[in-house]
C-alpha cells in the first residue's frame, strides 16, 4: 500500500512527483524560447494616452556617436528635464520608468545612454579613448539638440552619482543652456568622499560585531587615501549605503527579462560595456575630482542626497557646494529615508519638490 502512494493515487491524478517532473520538462522546453524572443525582441516605450503626450524611444546622432533617448512627458510643452545617468556605463532607460510617473505629468523627461553605455554601446566598437571631456561634449551637444527639438530656450539638468561629474562639467561651461543644476548623489572631493564611505562601512561593521570586516576595511585606508581604490561596494550595499528602499540590481534583472525598452541583447552590451570601460572612468574621477575641475557655476545650483548615501558622501558634498562660487541659489537637501537613489526612493517626496522648485506648484 505504502509503496503504490509514490506512484499515484486512488483518484487516478498524476503523482507529486510526476507532476514535479512534467513541470520541469516544461520549464526546460519554455527558458530557451523564451530566452530567445528576448534577445531579439523589439524595443519601443509605451504610449501615454494624454493629449500633447510625448513618448519616443530612438537614436540621435550626437558629434559622430549614436546615442539611444528616451523622451517622455505628459504635455510636451512642459519644463524639460534632462537626466545624465552613472555608473558610470550604467543607464537607467531600462527601468527608471516606474519612479517618473509622477514626473511625467509636470515635466517633459530626457534619458540618454552615454557615449559606449547600454543602447549606445556598438559590438566590437573600441570606446577605450572615451574620457569625461567625450562625455561633457556629448552632453552640451544633446542639450542642444533637446532645447531645439523641443522648443525651448533652456532645460533644467539633472546628473546622478558619475552622471554629476559629467553634467556639473558641463553646466559650468555652458550656463546658458540650463535654467537649473539638480546634483543627485553628487561628486565632490572624490578621495574624500571614499574616506567617509569607508568610515561609515567600518562603524556598521563594528556594529554588527564583524571584526574581521573591520580588520578588512581599514586594510584598505592607505590605497582610498592615496586614490588609488574606492571603498569596496560590495560592503556598501550590505550595510544599506547604496540603496534602502528599491533593489535597483533587481530592477535591473526584470527590466532586461520583461521591460519594453531594453531587450536581452541590449543587457549583453549594457555589461560588456561597464566590464570594459567603467573602471577606467572611475580611476580618472579619482585622479581628477569635480571640486578640482569646477570651483564656480552661474546658474542655480541644487544638491539632493540620501541621509545614507554611501556612493556620494553627503558630507563632501556639501562641503563642495559651500565653497561653490558664482551667482544663483545655491541648496542642499537631505532626503532622510534615501540612501544613493533618493529620487527613486523617496519618489514621491521628490516629484514634489521639483514641482515646487520649478513649476510653483
Amino acid at each position: 500500500m505504502d509503496g503504490n502512494k509514490s506512484e499515484g493515487n486512488s483518484s487516478g491524478k498524476p503523482s507529486r512527483k510526476k507532476r514535479i517532473k512534467k513541470a520541469l520538462i516544461t520549464a526546460v522546453l519554455i527558458l530557451p524560447a523564451f530566452l530567445l524572443i528576448r534577445f531579439f525582441f523589439p524595443t519601443w516605450t509605451p504610449v501615454i494616452t494624454v493629449s500633447n503626450s510625448i513618448c519616443e524611444l530612438k537614436k540621435v546622432s550626437i558629434n559622430g556617436a549614436g546615442l539611444e533617448v528616451m523622451i517622455r512627458g505628459n504635455d510636451k510643452d512642459n519644463p524639460v528635464l534632462l537626466f545624465v545617468h552613472g555608473g558610470p556605463c550604467c543607464s537607467e532607460i531600462p527601468y527608471v520608468r516606474k519612479y517618473q510617473d509622477e514626473l511625467e505629468k509636470d515635466f517633459t523627461i530626457v534619458h540618454y545612454d552615454q557615449r559606449g553605455s547600454g543602447r549606445s554601446y556598438e559590438s566590437g566598437k573600441d570606446y577605450s579613448d572615451v574620457t569625461a571631456k567625450t562625455h561633457v561634449d556629448d552632453l552640451i551637444s544633446m542639450t542642444e539638440y533637446v532645447r531645439d527639438y523641443l522648443g525651448k530656450d533652456k532645460v533644467i539638468l539633472l546628473g546622478h552619482s558619475y552622471g554629476t561629474y559629467i553634467a556639473t562639467q558641463a553646466a559650468a561651461q555652458r550656463p546658458d543652456l540650463y535654467e537649473a543644476y539638480v546634483g543627485i548623489g553628487q561628486m565632490s572631493d572624490t578621495v574624500q568622499s571614499e574616506l567617509h564611505t569607508l568610515d561609515k562601512c567600518i562603524a556598521a561593521a563594528e556594529e554588527k560585531g564583524d571584526m574581521k570586516a573591520v580588520e578588512e576595511l581599514e586594510s584598505m585606508r592607505p590605497s582610498i587615501q592615496n586614490g588609488d581604490r574606492i571603498a569596496p561596494r560590495d560592503y556598501v550595499r550590505e550595510y544599506g549605503f547604496a540603496a534602502r528602499k528599491i533593489d535597483d540590481n533587481r530592477d535591473y534583472l526584470m527590466a532586461f527579462l520583461f521591460g519594453t525598452e531594453y531587450n536581452l541583447s541590449d543587457a549583453a552590451g549594457f555589461y560588456i560595456a561597464s566590464m570594459k570601460y567603467q573602471e577606467g572612468l572611475i580611476k580618472e574621477a579619482l585622479d581628477h575630482p569635480i571640486t578640482e575641475i569646477v570651483t564656480s557655476m552661474d546658474i542655480p545650483v541644487y544638491f539632493v542626497m540620501g541621509k545614507y548615501d554611501g556612493m556620494t558622501s553627503p558630507e563632501a558634498a556639501e562641503e563642495y557646494l559651500n565653497g561653490l562660487g558664482g551667482e544663483g541659489v545655491r541648496e542642499i537637501l537631505i532626503f532622510e529615508e534615501s540612501a544613493h537613489y533618493p529620487q527613486f526612493e523617496e519618489k514621491l517626496e521628490f516629484s514634489k519638490w521639483m514641482r515646487g522648485t520649478f513649476t510653483g506648484e
